[in-house]
């Protein structure tokens, strides 16, 4: 449930198209209680007191934060509107900046079972006017142990509002380690994908018969990428790249429970709590309950 301090946010954002007194009644909150709260962002605050905040927000981000995400928490969580340059000027002082690294797409070669390839539906179309409309699916590997194991992880993101609907982290890189992936989103979702659209790339596992039946029978249509071409699925190795600057990066795993733990709660972290400028600097869970 929405709290009030995200409804006054949301109110914010969409006041520029529709009146505060409208928007007020339909959250069902007061107007005096919406402009208390956004005159709170006008009071004088300390420097000390802004680098300490700024500093509790960087750290609760888990140093993924940069100053222009800072200075959207600080309107969320404290009301606070300041200036970026002011921000940028304060983290440098404070010597804190995103661990977030610069994104670079790597081209592969795939190894492809001709058996049963599938079109290319959803053609770099990453936008969903609905929730469980367009799904896209894939594979990355981590490592743990010192660097010495490898492990895997399938998820399977909802392109509506970026949410990682299923996930599944596993030793082994089997045909079943992707089927329960699909199992689990279905059995959260299984009265609204018929007709849906599963995206992936033309790995082996997405090209099998086993694969293409569970989708057939739960009435999801498949679409693949184009063979070898990664930006195809861009929209899931968008965050398979965030999970890895953000978390993977920062820490090491002795054992596959510590590794497969972290990734638990950094997805859940990821959908509840991690704002995104392309979802109004909302969470997926909050752009999904405001649809």
């Amino acid at each position: 449930m929405i709290n009030a301090r995200d409804k006054f946010f949301i109110i914010r954002e969409l006041s520029c198209k529709y009146t505060v007194k409208l928007l007020c009644n339909i959250a069902a909150v007061s107007r005096s209680g919406y402009y208390k709260w956004l005159n709170k962002g006008k009071k004088d605050i300390s420097y000390s007191e802004l680098e300490n905040k700024i500093l509790e927000l960087y750290n609760k981000s888990k140093k993924v934060y940069g100053y222009r995400r800072v200075k959207v928490a600080l309107l969320r969580e404290f009301g606070i509107r300041i200036n970026h340059k002011k921000i940028l000027r304060l983290m440098r002082k404070l010597n804190i900046k995103s661990v977030i690294r610069k994104k670079k797409f790597k081209y592969k070669k795939l190894k492809i079972e001709y058996c049963s390839t599938k079109e290319n539906i959803l053609n770099r179309n990453f936008k969903a006017e609905k929730i469980n409309e367009k799904w896209a699916t894939d594979i990355t590997y981590l490592f743990y142990g010192d660097g010495k194991k490898k492990a895997y992880l399938s998820a399977i993101k909802d392109l509506f509002n970026n949410e990682i609907v299923a996930y599944k982290v596993s030793k082994h890189i089997d045909l079943s380690f992707v089927l329960k992936t699909v199992n689990i989103a279905v059995k959260l979702n299984k009265n609204s994908i018929n007709g849906l659209i599963l995206h992936s790339d033309q790995g082996t596992h997405y090209t099998s018969k086993t694969y293409q039946a569970l989708l057939s029978k739960h009435g999801i249509i498949q679409s693949m990428s184009r063979r070898g071409n990664c930006l195809d699925n861009a929209c899931i190795e968008n965050f398979f790249w965030y999970l890895k600057s953000e978390l993977i990066y920062q820490n090491s795993y002795q054992t596959f429970e510590e590794l497969s733990d972290s990734i638990a709660e950094y997805i859940h972290w990821y959908n509840t709590e991690r704002f995104q400028g392309k979802l109004n600097n909302r969470t997926p869970i909050e752009f999904r309950c405001a649809a």
